[in-house]
C-alpha cells in the first residue's frame, strides 16, 4: 500500500467540523455543512454550501468532492458537478454544490454531513496538437458503438 499523502486542513469558522474517515477502510473523508442556520432546497434547487474548511493538498494530488450515498438514496440530494475537483494550489473554502433531485424539499442543518472528499493522485498530460491521430479499430464510433 502506498504512503498516505499529508493533507492539512484549516478551520475557517469556529463551528467547522474537521473531516474524518467514518470507517477503517472508507475512501472518503466526510464533509459537514458550516452554516449560520438551516438551508432548505426545493426540488430542483441548487445551493453552494460552505464547509468552513480550507486545505493544503500536496502537489500531484486532488480532492474529489462526491455525493454521500445515503443522502442520494433517501432524498435525491447529490453534488451538481460530481465529482467536484479541488486542485492542489487552491487555498480557499471548500464549497459543496448540492442539488435536490428528489420530489420533496430537503433541509440541510449546520454540522450535517453533506458530501465526501476523496484524495486522489493526478497526472498532468503532455498535450501535443497533431493534424492526424493514430488509427484504432473503433475509430470515431461514439456512444454505444462497442455493443450494448
Amino acid at each position: 500500500m502506498s504512503q498516505a499523502p499529508p493533507v492539512t486542513f484549516k478551520l475557517l469558522r469556529p463551528d467547522a467540523v474537521a473531516p474524518r474517515y467514518m470507517s477503517e477502510h472508507a475512501a472518503g473523508l466526510d464533509l459537514a455543512a458550516a452554516l449560520d442556520g438551516p438551508v432548505t432546497l426545493a426540488p430542483g434547487a441548487r445551493a453552494a454550501i460552505g464547509t468552513g474548511l480550507a486545505m493544503a493538498l500536496p502537489p500531484g494530488f486532488e480532492g474529489q468532492v462526491r455525493p454521500r450515498s445515503g443522502l442520494a438514496a433517501r432524498h435525491g440530494l447529490t453534488v451538481v458537478n460530481a465529482p467536484g475537483t479541488i486542485d492542489a494550489d487552491y487555498r480557499g473554502e471548500c464549497i459543496v454544490l448540492l442539488v435536490n433531485l428528489g420530489q420533496e424539499p430537503v433541509t440541510i442543518e449546520p454540522g450535517q454531513r453533506i458530501a465526501q472528499l476523496v484524495i486522489a493522485p493526478v497526472v498532468q498530460a503532455v498535450v501535443p496538437v497533431a493534424d492526424e491521430l493514430p488509427a484504432t479499430g473503433r475509430g470515431a464510433g461514439g456512444f454505444g458503438s462497442t455493443g450494448r
